[in-house]
């Protein structure tokens, strides 16, 4: 089994910046994908960038230029770096964990771009 905790969302103006933290426990073995999902209210949930143990990164086209996954694997932790931040980045954001062939979601944490 394993368990993520998430960290670091709340409540940002336009241009602004927030960093996410999802750290995994538990049986959390090698050559694992780990990512981070969101979804706005109304809407379904949708990609925003996905890391392979090996380095291997892939973003959503929307958050291309202005986010940054990145993964401590000695930690087993993955982050998610969000600068030029938008209304439209305004989503409960989910951290998703991939050892196959089970996938773990963390409880997700609210992110908002207001001013």
């Amino acid at each position: 089994q394993v368990h993520l905790v998430e960290s670091g969302g709340g409540l940002v103006q336009p241009g602004g910046s927030l960093r996410l933290s999802c750290a995994a426990s538990g049986s959390v073995f090698s050559g694992n994908v780990m990512g981070w999902y969101r979804q706005a209210p109304g809407k379904q949930r949708e990609l925003v960038a996905v890391a392979t143990s090996g380095g291997t990164t892939n973003y959503a086209d929307s958050v291309k230029g202005r986010f940054t996954i990145s993964r401590d694997n000695a930690k087993n932790t993955v982050y998610l770096q969000m600068n030029s931040l938008k209304p439209e980045d305004t989503a409960v954001y989910y951290c998703r964990v991939v050892i196959f062939p089970s996938i773990y979601w963390g409880q997700g944490t609210q992110v908002t771009v207001s001013s």
